[in-house]
């Protein structure tokens, strides 16, 4: 229908603020730039007939976006009142025309949401893929642009008579310091230079590990060489070192046959069960934490065994097969299970350990290296100089 529409709108945001949600009276909370005040004529969605149909999706999926305060937040401002929603715009010569009205053009946020199902149909010349895409299982958004996704989409799916979305992520920002990165304050970390000269393995780590998935964080260079050297060149990188140039030393590059260690199975039991509740809820990085504990936990049991003085004592050859043989059967399991996380260096060393079968399936902790044949492996994370990320 037609009306007319007055309020604050920010061009950054493409978005007009409610009163609610000024922090001043004319300033946008997210660009803290001075707002317009815009009046015209448009044409409108009827987004307050959906205000009983969203409380209840709301109230009959209390899971259905996640993390909970985000859920309370879109229902917070469901349960605060819906208006009615411009979705045109008259003054704007750019943008996807209205086709009952040449004088309009669709509101950008409008048709940004609509290219999420009609684009499935148009992706790939001659092949329709919305039966296999939607409904999307789940919908990763970020915290600035909640009120579209979680309010207006799903109100507009309604109304088309589409299936929602099955789940929905609001992921935080990354911060320097206190402050959201942004150009104009020249405080962004340039994340393609990070990943050209570490890899985006480190990249992908470091932000998992510096900041929970979801959450706002605040993130550094000096951040990233810490986790850098500390986790992924020493914990990971030098255990997988040490422990294949042990077994090529002192099994002649082969892992020894037999029993795994009662100690580390026991460490390694459940593993998978508590790794697929982690993701079942989107926590990435609780999930990363999970697999980081054993790597850990293989680190310590090097220092305790002594492997090296075993090998010193011939009496002790069946002590050092199942040392090198619950190293590698450690290394093998955590491996598989970061590879979602760190898919090339993961790659590199189930390759120098021998692994033909590298499926989440396959990722128990047993006997599945024993008798492999260890190959080379270079350094997995080179050391890095202090600064010099």
């Amino acid at each position: 229908f037609q009306g007319t529409y007055e309020g604050w709108y920010c061009p950054r945001c493409a978005d007009f603020k409610t009163d609610a949600e000024l922090i001043e009276a004319d300033k946008c909370p997210i660009h803290l730039i001075v707002l317009e005040r815009e009046k015209e004529d448009n044409w409108f969605f009827k987004l307050s007939a959906f205000q009983e149909r969203l409380e209840a999706l709301y109230a009959e999926n209390p899971e259905w976006v996640r993390p909970k305060e985000r859920y309370n937040e879109a229902l917070s401002f469901i349960k605060g009142g819906l208006n009615d929603l411009s979705l045109s715009r008259a003054r704007i010569r750019w943008g996807v025309e209205v086709p009952w009205d040449p004088e309009q053009v669709i509101y950008v946020w409008i048709d940004a949401l609509i290219n999420y199902y009609s684009a499935l149909s148009y992706a790939r010349p001659g092949e329709d893929l919305t039966e296999r895409y939607w409904p999307a299982t789940v919908h990763l958004i970020a915290k600035d642009i909640l009120k579209f996704h979680l309010v207006i989409w799903p109100a507009m799916l309604m109304a088309a008579g589409i299936e929602l979305p099955r789940n929905c992520y609001v992921h935080g920002y990354l911060l320097q310091g206190d402050h959201k990165m942004s150009k104009s304050l020249g405080n962004v970390i340039d994340p393609f230079g990070v990943a050209e000269k570490y890899g985006t393995d480190a990249l992908r780590f470091y932000l998992l590990r510096e900041v929970g998935f979801g959450q706002d964080g605040s993130v550094s260079t000096e951040g990233f060489e810490k986790r850098y050297t500390s986790e992924l060149a020493n914990e990971y990188g030098n255990l997988a070192s040490r422990s294949l140039a042990m077994i090529g030393r002192y099994r002649h590059g082969v892992v020894p046959a037999g029993q795994p260690p009662a100690a580390l199975v026991a460490e390694f039991a459940g593993l998978e069960e508590e790794l697929s509740e982690r993701f079942d809820v989107f926590d990435l990085s609780g999930a990363l934490d999970l697999i980081w504990q054993r790597i850990k936990r293989l680190n310590s049991y090097v220092t305790e065994q002594e492997p090296w003085q075993m090998a010193k004592e011939p009496d002790r050859a069946g002590e050092l097969d199942a040392v090198l043989l619950g190293l590698a059967e450690g290394l093998r399991s955590v491996s598989i299970l970061l590879a979602p996380f760190m898919p090339e260096a993961t790659t590199k060393l189930l390759e120098a350990l021998g692994v033909s079968d590298a499926s989440i399936g396959a990722a128990g902790f047993g006997d599945g290296a024993a008798g492999n044949r260890i190959g080379e492996l270079a350094p997995l994370f080179p050391r890095i100089e202090a600064g010099a990320a």
